[in-house]
């Protein structure tokens, strides 16, 4: 067991806790993106099958992170250079992110005009379901794999304490999982806010784009922009919450 103890050495340094405390944090925040996807492709399938296809697709990111945890010494070799293209060394982890991030525009941009233009024969995210539960586990494991090599990359760049790296990890799935729920109920309950979120889809996968080809944009811009974006939203609804309450005041004193 002296081998185990090992691992847990980190307990007796301070260090090594704002590292743990930091690095939680960030997993969370970077899982923000992955919960949003399973979130609004899951309510695209029958009631009685989105509960178990979220948690199918969340537990899925936790097995790949862990599987990526184990074979860290890889994953640090993802990062090296295969191949170089006008003047950019580009590694497995480059076009992993190019190939997520063009998926998530493609996806994002198809989402996003069947919304606004319904009426040429096919369904949007919240209308009749079209997909299956097969279908939308391809999809959600194909970003989980994505989502997973940004997330250990950045732990491996924060720590190279092992096990806080497992700990960070197994708390922000964790979280997402008791997220999921909630966030996919107030999603399918505001459908201005599945345009918002395919919004904040579109600019991530131009993100993982951009990153991919070598121009990297810091993700506090990102949060900083969505949470901006979520704020406006709220205000809206807030507005439109309260113009409803007028219309309904006004239609009681109307009939009275």
């Amino acid at each position: 067991m002296e081998w185990l103890a090992g691992y847990f050495d980190f307990v007796s340094s301070p260090e090594a806790w704002v590292a743990l405390a930091t690095l939680v944090v960030l997993e969370i925040v970077l899982g923000i993106d992955n919960l949003i996807f399973i979130s609004i492709l899951t309510n695209k399938l029958p009631p009685e099958n989105q509960a178990s296809a979220r948690r199918i697709g969340i537990g899925a990111a936790l097995i790949l992170r862990l599987a990526l945890l184990a074979t860290i010494s890889f994953i640090v070799q993802l990062t090296a250079p295969v191949f170089t293209l006008f003047g950019h060394g580009f590694s497995w982890r480059d076009l992993i992110l190019i190939a997520g991030g063009l998926f998530l525009v493609w996806k994002a941009t198809k989402e996003i005009h069947h919304s606004v233009d319904p009426v040429d024969g096919k369904e949007n995210m919240m209308g009749k379901v079209t997909m299956t539960v097969g279908a939308a586990i391809v999809q959600i494991l194909m970003l989980d794999l994505v989502f997973s090599i940004d997330s250990i990359i950045t732990a491996v760049g924060m720590t190279d304490e092992i096990a806080i790296m497992f700990i960070a990890v197994i708390s922000a799935v964790t979280v997402m999982l008791i997220a999921a729920e909630p966030l996919s109920r107030f999603i399918a309950a505001n459908p201005t806010v599945v345009m918002l979120a395919l919004a904040f889809l579109l600019m991530i996968g131009m993100t993982l784009i951009a990153d991919g080809m070598g121009f990297h944009v810091p993700k506090g811009y990102i949060y900083a922009a969505m949470g901006f974006s979520a704020l406006v939203e709220g205000l809206n609804m807030l507005a439109r919450r309260k113009r409803a309450h007028d219309r309904e005041l006004a239609a009681g004193k109307t009939l009275e």
